[in-house]
This record gives structure tokens, C-alpha cells and sequence, in this order.
């Protein structure tokens, strides 16, 4: 592995989505991720869909990294578990808070082993607080946030996404507080230290504005279906042809824009929409305009008036439009894997695009345990008769 991380070391021993993603984004970039799973496998492999037995997102949250079996349940497992640490710079870790002080693996057990390393651990609700002994996952976070209750059409429901939008969220932001941590150890301490990160509390930052206007004014955000409460017109516009376009006039000079390239400038200067305050008060007539303009011109046509004009419209694609999409071809944003179980099979790229150290995807998820043997050998010198042995007691 090559990258701007290759000298960083990282156990993986976090299952589901939020912090194996953290451990992706790192490997990504080039550190070496040793996944641990139990014997049985990770709960990921049997997540999602599956093609001739091999499950798909595994191939994707897997990438990069490499496979040990390891039983953290035994004092053996748990005795090499420690080994490893001791030579490792990041542990990335997601059982529930308590679990990993029960096995004697918590910070600060590991810290007496290796007092440089950097601990991760992702849960639901956190090691502290009154909900920190509760089993959850993300939808838990979406429900919990706001999220939920702001997402949706007004007359419906609260609606959950139907992704990891939260333990995406939270695998970004183990990946960053990790690197801060790593910088500090570098560069200022030489200690390591424990990273406490709830899956529900960067999807809290991400939703911006409600809680400051909570506080301030009192106001509580309710579902406003693809609207904005601050920006209009911002909404999904039907074509003459059935296609769906989202168009966005956040800022004013947009709205101009996109005003004179339908023919109506006089909508600029009228007191319903001089500026977005307007016309979020008045959205539904300005909406009305945009969606007659639009519904009576295919959506190519539109498009490209639009587009032409410097307004802010695009497609709403679904994942036949985005694998063919030119713009993302160019920008190589869907990568081709070689990979033993599947052959070539496409997934999202890395992410973000770096002039001197970019990353790479340099294999997929790869199969149970296939390289506990090599790196059992490579980081602490096991022979055959060790592996031989850990083998027949369950340990790997």
C-alpha cells in the first residue's frame, strides 16, 4: 500500500457501518487497516445483498483493508489483540460502551501497552450520558437529531433515509478526528488518546441552522418537502417528458439569472421575490412559475436554457443515470475493481481528489481471514505451529 498514510498502522475491530467506513477512509489514503472479525465473520457479510454468495457492500466498506480472524472473547484473542496494539497507531472500535473494559481492552488498558496509540470508539449514544448503555444504530441518530422529524413532505410523515446517512456522517468524522489526534501525537505530545464519538452527534452539525434558531427565536423546523426555509424557489420541478430537476436560487444573482432565461425579468424586481425572505413567504407562487415554465419543455430543453443562462439546475438521477453520466466518468467518481470473487466490479471512488498523494482502491473487501497467517507472521513473528495452534482452540 502507497499513500499519504502508509506509515500509519490501524485495527479495525468495529462491525456495521459507521466506524468500518472510518477505517475505509483511512485505507483509502494508504494505511495499512487490519480488520479483525470474529472466526464467524463480520455481521457486514451478511448485510445487504449478496451475488453468488458474496455480499456486495463488503466489497466496498472491506476495500483495502486486511482480514484476521481473531475471537476477542477468549484471554488468548484478547492477549494478541493487545500484542497487535502495541504495535499499532489507531484502534477503531464499535461494541457497545463497556464491552471492551469487560475483555480489559479499553484505552485505558491498551494505553499501558502503547501509550501513542489512538483509540476510536463509535456507538450509538456515546460513552457518557444516561443513554450510553443502550444498543442502537443510525436510524436511532436520523430519529433522535431532528433529522427525521424535518425531512419529508408537511403532510406526511417523518421520514428516515433509507441509506446510513448518519453512520456515513460519523465514519467521516472518525476519520477526521483521528487524524487530528494523530497530528497532536506528532507534533506537540507523543500520546495517543481516546476518541469518544456518538453516531447522532455529527449528524446534529451537519443539520446547521435549526438549533441556533431554536435557541434564539423559539422556532421549531417541521418538514418542508424539497423546499428550503431560506432560499426560493428550491424545489424538484417535473418535465414535459416525466424527468424530475432540482434548481436552486440560493443566492440572489442566481434568481436573476434563471428569471431572464424563462423570459420573466420582471420577477426581479417584484416585491413578492426582491430577495429570499420574499419569497420563502411566497413560495408557492414563485414555484408555480418555475414548474409551468418547466413542465411545458422536455427536460433536456430546459436544461440546457437553464444551464446557459448561469442558473442552478440539474437531474435527479437514480443509479443507471449516475454510472453513465459523462461529467462523472471524467472525474473518475465510479472505479473498476479487479477483485477474485466478482471480477471487475464498479464502486464510489476516493474521495477527495489529491495533486501530490492521491488515494487509491487497491483491492476490494477481501475474504474471511484471508490473511490472518500473514499478518500474524508479519507483526508479531508467529510460526506455523502458532497459527496451527490458535487455529484448533477457536482463537482465529
Amino acid at each position: 500500500m502507497s499513500g499519504p498514510l502508509s506509515n500509519v498502522r490501524v485495527l479495525d475491530a468495529a462491525s456495521f457501518m459507521a466506524a468500518p467506513m472510518t477505517a475505509m477512509w483511512l485505507a483509502d489514503f494508504g494505511a495499512e487497516v487490519i480488520k479483525i472479525e470474529h472466526p464467524q465473520g463480520d455481521m457486514m457479510r451478511t448485510w445487504g445483498t449478496s451475488k453468488n454468495g458474496v455480499p456486495l457492500f463488503w466489497k466496498v466498506v472491506g476495500r483495502n483493508k486486511r482480514s484476521i480472524t481473531l475471537d476477542l472473547h477468549l484471554a488468548k484473542g484478547q492477549e494478541i489483540f493487545k500484542a497487535l496494539v502495541a504495535k499499532a497507531d489507531v484502534v477503531v472500535e464499535n461494541f457497545r460502551p463497556g464491552t471492551m473494559g469487560r475483555w480489559h481492552l479499553d484505552y485505558e488498558s491498551l494505553r499501558d501497552v502503547n501509550p501513542r496509540v489512538v483509540m476510536l470508539s463509535i456507538s450509538a449514544f456515546g460513552q457518557t450520558g444516561p443513554y450510553s448503555p443502550r444498543a442502537g444504530f443510525g436510524t436511532l441518530a436520523e430519529a433522535m437529531s431532528g433529522y427525521a422529524h424535518m425531512t419529508g413532505s408537511p403532510d406526511g410523515p417523518p421520514t428516515l433515509p433509507s441509506f446510513g446517512l448518519a453512520d456515513g456522517i460519523a465514519g467521516v468524522t472518525g476519520a477526521y478526528a483521528i487524524m487530528v489526534a494523530l497530528h497532536e501525537r506528532d507534533t506537540i505530545s507523543g500520546l495517543g488518546q481516546s476518541i469518544d464519538l456518538a453516531i447522532y452527534e455529527p449528524l446534529m452539525t451537519v443539520l446547521g441552522f435549526p438549533f441556533i434558531e431554536y435557541d434564539q427565536l423559539g422556532i421549531v423546523a417541521e418538514r418542508l418537502g424539497s423546499r428550503l426555509p431560506f432560499a426560493s424557489p428550491r424545489n424538484a420541478f417535473r418535465s414535459r417528458d416525466g424527468r424530475w430537476l432540482a434548481m436552486s436560487c440560493s443566492a440572489q444573482s442566481t434568481f436573476a439569472r434563471a428569471c431572464r432565461a424563462i423570459g420573466r425579468p420582471e420577477l426581479i424586481d417584484d416585491p413578492r421575490f426582491i430577495d429570499n425572505p420574499a419569497r420563502t413567504v411566497n413560495h408557492e407562487a414563485i414555484d408555480a412559475i418555475f414548474a409551468a415554465w418547466i413542465g411545458e419543455r422536455d427536460a433536456g430543453e430546459a436544461m440546457t436554457v437553464l444551464n446557459d443562462a448561469g442558473a442552478a439546475i440539474a437531474p435527479i438521477y437514480d443509479m443507471r443515470d449516475v454510472f453513465h453520466d459523462e461529467h462523472f466518468k471524467a472525474r473518475e467518481n465510479i472505479a473498476a475493481v479487479e477483485d477474485a470473487d466478482l471480477g471487475t466490479l464498479r464502486m464510489q471512488n476516493v474521495v477527495s481528489k489529491m495533486s501530490r498523494t492521491p488515494g487509491r482502491i487497491h483491492h476490494a473487501g477481501p475474504r474471511l481471514g484471508e490473511h490472518t497467517a500473514e499478518v500474524l507472521r508479519e507483526w508479531l513473528g508467529m510460526d506455523e505451529h502458532d497459527l496451527e495452534e490458535l487455529s484448533a482452540e477457536g482463537v482465529i
